[in-house]
């Protein structure tokens, strides 16, 4: 069973376990004593985490912990007083780096263009040529199921199919680094489901560094490497787990299996000790 490497809160006595296998030196993105706040409001309290390239990592914690202003400073649109380091492949964040693509939790599609169009918009302002666009949206809009639906608009869409083309559009970029912010959080069950099955697809078939916010204990088990539990305000690391489900994963089929359970009642466990023991 993968273990849990746990903070020391006050008034508690230090329990430090192993977390896995070593980290891999080839660090994709790294966050450095971290500390945000608004205000006399801290939010982010020395937050440290290291994600090695092609990596797919979930951040769980309750709301307001600071998980979405990370992902925010790592992108480079937000610009608040901090302390603490910040690296997105050896570089400082800075807005309109074109190795991170962003995924937000509405699919924000334009409803002006069609399928295609949105699904190649991100390209189209990063300069790709036409064809290339095309063929590549094209594509991707294949492997997420939309194939027949390129020239019909956003609102011809359900919700689930409008984050699909999100989906595509993300997975569109040539970015390295996925930054992805409760992106089927607002979905059914069934929806969800499929749509977790298939980033795991378009990610074991491509490998991206990924970095994704849900407040579904369930669904960042069942699609990561790597599980990050962020305690409640101000943000804390309270547990760093390693997610040691064989890959490829069958992800209707986790549910069934003892050691996915055994997981999930293990991180449970940090994330309520984390929000016994916050500042709210």
């Amino acid at each position: 069973m993968a273990m849990v490497q746990r903070l020391q809160f006050p008034g508690e006595t230090a329990s430090i376990k192993s977390v896995g296998k070593p980290m891999s030196e080839d660090v994709a993105i790294e966050v450095q004593d971290l500390e945000v706040s608004f205000g006399n409001r801290k939010v982010i309290d020395g937050v440290s985490l290291q994600i090695p390239k092609e990596q797919l990592v979930s951040i769980v914690g309750p709301s307001g912990c600071g998980k979405t202003t990370v992902l925010n400073l790592l992108a480079g649109l937000v610009d608040v007083p901090r302390k603490g380091k910040l690296l997105v492949g050896n570089k400082s964040p800075r807005l309109g780096d074109d190795r991170i693509a962003y995924m937000l939790a509405r699919d924000s599609l334009l409803p002006w263009r069609t399928t295609l169009q949105n699904a190649c918009y991100g390209m189209q302002i990063r300069g790709v040529p036409a064809k290339l666009r095309e063929e590549r949206a094209r594509d991707l809009l294949g492997r997420v199921g939309l194939a027949g639906f390129e020239n019909v608009y956003p609102k011809q869409l359900s919700h689930g199919m409008r984050q699909r083309c999100a989906l595509a559009r993300t997975f569109a970029l040539d970015a390295p680094y996925l930054l992805m912010d409760e992106p089927f959080g607002a979905l059914d069950a069934q929806t969800k489901l499929t749509l977790e099955e298939l980033l795991v697809e378009l990610w074991q078939q491509e490998r991206r560094t990924v970095m994704f916010i849900t407040h579904d204990l369930a669904e960042a088990i069942a699609i990561s490497d790597r599980v990050i539990v962020m305690s409640a305000r101000p943000g804390r690391i309270a547990g760093n787990f390693a997610i040691d489900l064989p890959r490829p994963r069958n992800i209707r089929s986790l549910q069934k299996e003892p050691h996915f359970h055994e997981l999930y009642a293990q991180i449970w466990g940090v994330l309520e000790d984390g929000w016994r023991h916050s500042d709210v």
